[in-house]
């Protein structure tokens, strides 16, 4: 099984949207004093199933990937990992094993608020959160705010199942983690086509990561199948010792220009201190749309190439997603003028 070389592609974008806050009652000190979810030796798989994982397209793996008790793994080439694969072995069966603690102990969370089942359109600090309907549906963009906490956890509970329209996006503001956020699913989770989703998803049952979701975070099944297809899924980075700010400036190739015109957008990200550049994936956004992602390179850069954009006056922005320490941040608007005029 062919194996892609190991990258680092971590954290999810940062964009600022006016949103419905969604929060603790109290101070915010008295969520941030939630612990993470222990997920023992599954922390190291991005992937993880019970019954078979099924793949279509060009996925790739930052992490590793499991399956226990079940013995079929297809799609694999295509699809790349970069890390370890456990197919009903001693090390699969172990992170199975701990996952059911795992997900006991995310069911068992004092909920801290019922929320409503749409998610999409809002803003939630670090809480335990569940619903009355017993589900959870992200439609449009979702912000995480841990308010100035790197530490901060999200624990989302549904009793049955969790489900995100297409082009939905988690995002994290305020030195929010994808390693500090959990969801707990009764049933089956299914991500939509080209959404970004970020944080572990503990499912019962089966997950379904359609045709182009990036995922920041794992998909860890514990009596059923993970299906992919054409998917990005990067292991988040424990939470590290030090923290440092970055920012993030953009650049455009051609502006304005032609329809039908390649533009190339350069995303540089600096780190406040230190020689060592960031590394990650940065997303590009036009208002509210994430139209495509870049992976830093060592100096920090990411270009994303586009010849779509439709003639009009465009608002694009880059955020960088945060990795090993450094944190997210987003650039200014730059203006983007598409022309049919020759």
């Amino acid at each position: 099984m062919s194996q892609l070389a190991s990258r680092r592609i971590l954290a999810l974008p940062l964009i600022c949207a006016a949103t419905l806050l969604i929060g603790v009652t109290g101070p915010p000190s008295a969520s941030a004093a939630e612990t993470p979810v222990s997920l023992g030796t599954a922390d190291n798989f991005a992937v993880l199933a019970a019954s078979t994982v099924t793949n279509t397209g060009g996925t790739t793996i930052e992490g590793d990937l499991g399956l226990s008790p079940g013995t079929s793994v297809t799609g694999f080439p295509p699809g790349q990992v970069a890390g370890g694969v456990y197919v009903a072995d001693g090390v699969a069966a172990q992170a199975q094993a701990d996952l059911v603690t795992a997900y006991d102990d995310a069911a068992a969370r004092t909920t801290t608020a019922t929320i409503p089942t749409e998610l999409g359109g809002t803003t939630v600090t670090p809480g335990v959160y569940d619903s009355a309907s017993g589900t959870f549906e992200i439609t449009g963009t979702l912000t995480l705010d841990a308010q100035g906490d790197p530490y901060a956890v999200f624990i989302f509970k549904t009793a049955s199942t969790l489900v995100t329209a297409s082009a939905s996006t988690v995002v994290l503001a305020n030195d929010a983690r994808s390693s500090g956020v959990f969801w707990g699913v009764g049933s089956s989770a299914t991500l939509g086509t080209n959404s970004t989703f970020l944080g572990n998803i503990l499912a019962m049952a089966s997950i379904t990561v359609t045709t182009g979701v990036v995922l920041t975070g794992r998909a860890l099944a514990r009596t059923a199948a993970v299906t992919l297809d054409s998917n990005t899924i990067t292991r988040p980075a424990d939470l590290p010792q030090s923290i440092i700010n970055t920012t993030t400036a953009l650049e455009t190739s051609v502006n304005p220009a032609l329809a039908d015109e390649p533009i190339t957008f350069t995303a540089t990200v600096t780190p406040e201190s230190g020689a060592t550049a960031p590394t990650g994936v940065v997303v590009f956004i036009d208002k509210r749309t994430v139209i495509g992602t870049g992976v830093l390179d060592s100096l920090g850069v990411a270009t994303f190439t586009t010849s779509t954009l439709s003639v009009s006056r465009h608002s694009i922005k880059a955020s960088y997603l945060g990795a090993d320490g450094f944190l997210e941040s987003t650039s200014s608007t730059l203006s983007q003028v598409v022309t049919s005029i020759q």
